[in-house]
């Protein structure tokens, strides 16, 4: 879908939503005069210190600070980003998310396709629930009770059948004037090439639609009664169904709880039904992939604890150290990753009819931490009472530290390194510093030089306007100003926004990125904000939104200690700068800035004005 969102429509999204609504959902709260209170969801308490407000359509912690509106509330609380926060919103009114530029052909085009394909995917969902309570369903109707799934979770999960014909589903659909092309397009129908013709992809399986958070099919999985090959076949990908995203049983879990703490990540679809048959609601399934950064991603937005279930043998401890590799870059501070074993010859579905869903919990509970299965993967085949075996150790414990973002869990692990291989932690962060500095070196030549531009460049006031502008949007791809890194800085660290001077006075007036960092330090000390992307959605859809959201997937090559004395030296130098820069000089930049077409702010004007009187009275 293409475009920002308008910004009229969320104004407009956030006056038909009722916050105390929103939040009592996830939420207990209790009337407390004109407001709501209850116990702050985003940090410990005893004592209700978290007020909603109906009438100021408002949430305030006087605990920790965090406050904000319904979309805010979603962002933090279900750990979602800006557009999915405002989908889901929209979603609670029966709206469609419009898009900047939608009023172009080409865009309403694609809208009305992906809706047509969508509702294309619905009608054959429906399909293959009717054709499973039918006559020719009864083979497909007694392996499911084989597999002791009740009705009621075969609702739950729209389980269906497809008929054995060529053409069952196809001549279904094309009774309802859908076309051939937009079923192979969705991955119903086969085409062949050779011979031209159509005939429907799935036939004689159990049928799994796969949904979204939504609840709408994207696409399916078609499970053999018998030993057929493949056992199980998905949808190939098309406009709305990604392998490497999508995972089956998420809009399922999330309608079960409200209040997901955690989700299992089994391996196949009847894993996740035969749990959900045990009561167990809350496992998801890959579809025949890896686990991939986008799943995590996803996992992770929803809940703050992730538990892989694998196999124990040799094919599933793999799989795990892939599914481990995948998670390292993703752990930052307050999330948990956890990977359960199974003994050999089961898999959930199995295991949890053998010992019931008590003792599948317990497994789950008693799963091994990411930790120690990291410093198991690296102690495999090492003899740690030799110099050589504790050294090849901490060499892929650091690899994988390496890729651990900054936080208390990276230091606990060296902490935990120093222990277990006999080395010092400072040794181990210097070595771990080192790596950190030569992949930075590796990263710089791709950025350019972290340097202002050189003095002697040709003034932008001097260049077309066209001209200008395609250089200052070069510029900031290959080498990043004073002011830019300091704002990059601070959006990746906001709490750093705490050790600037009060005043603002350092920052140069004539420079372009001077009214974003304004603005972005007077955000950031209005609320305590804890990511990148709360403070990135309220830049949303503006020409600062761009400006920051490249900031932003710009990697930070300053190691975390060193970034709080990085900004203050960033600082001095402007200062240092301003001290040295004559009234003339000063006067000449800001009337070359609003020669140039940039609008001054009022502190630039008043600026701009004081300077000319000073200079006046020198004449």
């Amino acid at each position: 879908m293409a475009g920002q969102i308008p910004q009229r429509f969320i104004d407009d999204l956030l006056g038909r939503v009722d916050v105390v609504e929103v939040v009592g959902e996830r939420v207990q709260l209790k009337k407390a005069g004109r407001n709501f209170s209850g116990l702050c969801p985003f940090h410990q308490e005893k004592t209700p210190s978290f007020t909603v407000s109906a009438d100021k359509q408002f949430y305030h912690c006087f605990g920790c600070g965090a406050h904000g509106n319904a979309l805010r509330f979603l962002m933090e609380y279900d750990k979602l980003p800006f557009p999915e926060a405002v989908e889901q919103l929209a979603g609670r009114l029966g709206l469609d998310v419009p898009r900047e530029g939608a009023d172009d052909p080409r865009a309403q085009q694609r809208e009305k396709k992906r809706k047509e394909g969508v509702n294309l995917l619905e009608v054959a969902a429906s399909f293959y629930r009717e054709r499973l309570k039918m006559q020719e369903g009864q083979s497909a109707q007694r392996y499911l009770q084989g597999r002791g799934l009740s009705p009621e979770v075969i609702d739950t999960y729209g389980i269906g059948y497809a008929p054995g014909g060529w053409e069952a589903l196809k001549q279904h659909l094309s009774a309802k004037g859908i076309g051939e092309p937009v079923q192979v397009e969705y991955g119903l129908l086969i085409h062949r090439e050779d011979t031209g013709r159509t005939y429907d992809r799935f036939r004689d399986r159990v049928m799994f639609p796969i949904r979204d958070l939504r609840g709408r099919t994207l696409g399916f999985g078609g499970r053999v009664m018998g030993d057929e090959q493949p056992k199980y076949l998905n949808s190939p990908e098309t406009p709305v169904f990604h392998k490497g995203r999508e995972l089956y049983g998420l809009y399922e879990a999330r309608q079960a709880s409200s209040k997901l703490e955690q989700l299992v990540m089994v391996e196949g679809y009847m894993d996740v039904v035969a749990l959900a048959q045990f009561g167990i609601h809350n496992a998801v399934a890959t579809l025949g992939t890896a686990t991939t950064e986008d799943h995590l991603s996803r996992l992770f937005r929803l809940v703050s604890r992730v538990v892989f279930c694998f196999d124990g043998d040799r094919a599933g401890r793999q799989a795990a150290s892939r599914a481990l590799e995948t998670a390292l870059p993703q752990m930052i501070d307050g999330r948990e990753a956890r990977f359960l074993f199974l003994p050999d010859g089961d898999d959930p579905d199995s295991l949890v009819r053998r010992e019931g869903s008590e003792a599948f919990q317990d497994r789950v509970t008693c799963a091994m931490p990411l930790s120690e299965f990291l410093f198991e993967q690296a102690a495999q085949g090492r003899d740690l009472n030799t110099v050589e075996g504790r050294e090849r150790f901490a060499t892929q414990v650091l690899e994988a530290l390496n890729k651990v973002p900054e936080g208390m869990l990276k230091s606990l692990l060296l902490e935990s390194l120093a222990k277990r291989s006999g080395l010092a932690q400072s040794q181990l962060q210097a070595l771990l510093d080192r790596r950190t500095a030569d992949a930075a070196a590796k990263a710089l030549p791709q950025w350019g030089p972290v340097e202002e531009p050189a003095a002697e460049m040709v003034p932008e006031q001097a260049l077309p306007r066209s001209a200008a502008r395609g250089r200052r949007q070069g510029a900031r791809l290959q080498t990043l100003s004073t002011v830019s890194r300091i704002v990059q800085l601070l959006l990746h660290e906001p709490c750093l926004v705490t050790s600037l001077p009060e005043s603002l006075d350092w920052l140069p007036e004539n420079s372009e990125e001077a009214p974003l960092c304004r603005a972005l330090i007077e955000l950031l000390r209005a609320g305590r904000y804890r990511s990148p992307q709360v403070v990135l959605a309220h830049f949303q859809g503006s020409h600062e939104g761009q400006v920051l959201a490249e900031l932003a997937q710009r990697e930070l090559l300053i190691p975390k200690g060193a970034r709080e004395a990085e900004l203050s030296g960033l600082v001095e130098h402007l200062v240092e700068k301003q001290r040295k820069r004559s009234p003339q000089e000063e006067y000449d930049a800001l009337l070359a800035l609003e020669r140039s077409g940039q609008k001054l702010d009022k502190a630039q004007r008043q600026r701009l004005a004081s300077l000319m009187m000073e200079l006046i009275q020198r004449i």
